[in-house]
């Protein structure tokens, strides 16, 4: 009983969990903007899926339904000469989650902070800082980047519980990006890998106990296409593996993650300073984790650079 129980809780942290952090699907990420470009994000995101056990445990109808809602800042600058630019992000969420363990329905409701998420990326080739006068007049062809992603331990987490909107743990993503564009076609490639420190407090009978987890490799792929400025279509797919939990040292091989996923973003620029961007993906195929069908629905008003005081 006490294998199963934790189990379920390392499936239930990876439902709530990794749909926020490891199946990203996120078009452009390495196109550059011009120096001191700004904008700031609210986003809309809703999940509706479950778990795969992969046969590792008699737990059946584990299933999550819940809304994201996320704010996020932008911005550009220039970092010895190349293109660089930061953004911080805090989603707040609410949901519902359910599974049946020994012919035992449960459910159980949340509602609270995810952990705050921060991300610097800096372009290596083929985007130097430049003024939007000079951005203006630039075309893009070959972008290479690196950045830095960080997941701050500040969501709603308590270890006398299963289901927590924080994973109670820091965790970084470093990443490599490629964009080239052909004309109206644009092509994205990405390759990274998250890494976790220690979960001192993981929920476990009768007291918590520590909780490592070993690194995720993520790869990630764009197709988009262009119609007007700011206005373009994309499809979206990715790649996970990894992620062996283990508790109090003892690892458990059934965790091992396996997954994809597959979608399409479109983006819609309607006035000077404001855009939409609506997106939808689904997992191909998940080994052990979670698997949702994702909705987003993004508003941004972005302007340049802060009037300068003279």
């Amino acid at each position: 009983m006490r294998l199963i129980l934790q189990l379920f809780l390392t499936a239930l942290v990876i439902l709530v969990a990794l749909p926020v952090f490891g199946q990203d699907l996120s078009p452009r990420a390495y196109v550059i903007t011009p120096v001191g470009f700004n904008a700031v994000t609210l986003t809309w995101s809703y999940f509706n899926g479950g778990v795969n056990f992969n046969g590792a445990v008699p737990i059946t109808g584990a299933t999550g339904m819940y809304d994201i809602t996320s704010f996020t800042y932008y911005h550009s600058f220039g970092f010895f000469g190349r293109s660089a630019n930061f953004a911080l992000s805090l989603p707040y969420a609410v949901g519902n989650f359910h599974g049946t363990l020994q012919q035992q329905r449960r459910s159980v409701y949340r509602s609270g902070l995810v952990d705050f998420g921060a991300r610097f990326s800096v372009n290596l080739m083929g985007g130097p800082a430049m003024p939007t006068e000079k951005f203006a007049r630039w075309q893009q062809r070959i972008l290479l980047g690196v950045s830095l992603k960080i997941v701050v331990p500040t969501g709603q987490y308590d270890p006398t519980k299963l289901v927590n909107w924080g994973i109670n743990r820091w965790a970084l993503k470093p990443e490599f990006g490629y964009s080239e564009k052909w004309g109206n076609w644009l092509l994205d490639a990405y390759a990274g890998a998250w890494f976790y420190t220690t979960n001192p407090a993981s929920y476990d009978v009768p007291l918590p106990k520590p909780q490592t987890e070993r690194p995720i490799g993520a790869l990630e792929g764009h197709l988009s296409r262009n119609f007007k400025f700011g206005t373009w279509a994309s499809l979206d797919g990715n790649f996970w593996w990894g992620g062996i939990t283990s508790l109090s040292g003892i690892a458990n091989l059934a965790t091992k993650q396996t997954g994809s996923r597959i979608g399409a973003t479109v983006a819609w620029r309607f006035s000077k300073h404001q855009s939409l961007k609506i997106s939808y993906s689904d997992g191909t195929y998940v080994r052990f984790g979670g698997n949702y069908q994702v909705v987003q629905a993004g508003w941004q008003y972005s302007w340049p650079d802060w009037p300068k005081i003279r």
